[in-house]
């Protein structure tokens, strides 16, 4: 069954965003063409809320599944939310519309729903952006209460972020920043809502895997689901939008049957129990960047082991793009 009104919330702009989307990066070694499939079915199944990337690389292969179930006339354009990325190669002012634009083309859509960013200096020309209808509302991701606070203190505002992407699950459950957000009217998005990917350069190998926690898994029992059911649950009642990867339809399918069931208080409180402010990504590339830590809160999963040292923050784009071209994937140059 499609998400109904009561599967959306209302964002600071007057927005509504489905509580439940799809996440739709995958390491460069899956076919882009998984990416594609994964859309389509998630669609066929109910979702509305799809979250891509620049960074992802398969920004066309997604568009092109959203542009088939219109056309086949499973949605319109309007009940699919799409959310895209600026990439942190790109925030100086001049590069935003340029990068969204990039981004349009991929998809071959006309505007996106929601546009986030990773850091503060880009804010201004994200909102000319949204002024130009390009896209529908602005948002930021890996933003802690300081970082926020920037944002909402900064002259001359003219929208407010609706929204904080961050890395969120049982083992990391960002109850303090879910709180500040919560008072200032700004929705929290959990990314790696069941975990993540193992990637090396992104993720400790040795850390533990949520979805195996037998507290998850008792929970999972008791109302005949998955640990993955039970934790997508978990972030929907605590009033968290929550994003679901899976390239695998069988995994899909149950990732969306999350509204028919309800975890007790005793389940809540459970759950909430397991916080360990564990973080799974841990950019062990970006140690000796040290302006990076201005716009991300991953510093704080870091600086208990390395001090970057401190570089100008007017070489802050360049850097990053050294940093990321270690990675196994990085971004492609903006096409002219």
């Amino acid at each position: 069954m499609a998400l109904s009104k009561s599967h959306r919330v209302t964002m600071n702009d007057g927005n509504t965003i489905p509580v439940l989307g799809l996440g739709t990066y995958a390491p460069r070694s899956v076919p882009k063409s998984e990416g594609e499939m994964a859309t389509k079915v998630a669609i066929e199944v109910g979702f509305r809320h799809i979250d891509g990337a620049f960074l992802y690389e398969n920004e066309k292969e997604v568009g092109q599944a959203i542009r088939a179930k219109i056309a086949d006339g499973t949605v319109t354009r309007k009940d699919i939310f799409y959310t895209g990325k600026l990439w942190n190669t790109y925030h100086r002012p001049e590069l935003v519309r340029p990068a969204l634009e990039e981004t349009l083309k991929n998809l071959q859509l006309d505007y996106i729903d929601l546009y986030i960013i990773h850091c503060p200096m880009s804010f201004k020309a994200m909102e000319k952006c949204k002024d130009a209808g390009l896209v529908k509302s602005i948002g930021v991701s890996n933003f802690n209460r300081r970082q926020l606070e920037m944002i909402l203190n900064k002259p001359g505002l003219k929208y407010k972020p609706v929204c904080n992407q961050v890395e969120c699950h049982p083992y990391l459950n960002q109850s303090k920043l879910l709180e500040f957000c919560k008072s200032n009217d700004i929705i929290l998005v959990a990314y790696s809502s069941l975990g993540t990917h193992r990637e090396a350069p992104w993720v400790d190998q040795n850390s533990p895997l949520v979805l195996e926690d037998p507290v998850l898994g008792a929970i999972a029992k008791k109302h005949n689901r998955t640990p993955a059911q039970v934790a997508l649950r978990y972030q929907i009642q605590r009033g968290v939008v929550v994003l679901a990867k899976s390239f695998t339809e069988k995994r899909i399918k149950e990732n969306f049957q999350v509204f028919d069931f309800q975890l007790t208080p005793e389940d809540m409180k459970a759950i909430d129990g397991l916080n360990k402010n564990l973080r799974y990504l841990i950019f062990k590339q970006l140690l000796d960047l040290e302006p990076f830590w201005i716009c991300s809160s991953i510093k704080e999963s870091l600086d208990k082991t390395s001090k970057g040292p401190s570089r100008s923050g007017s070489m802050f784009c360049d850097l990053l793009k050294t940093a990321f071209l270690k990675l196994p994937f990085s971004s492609q140059p903006l096409q002219s």
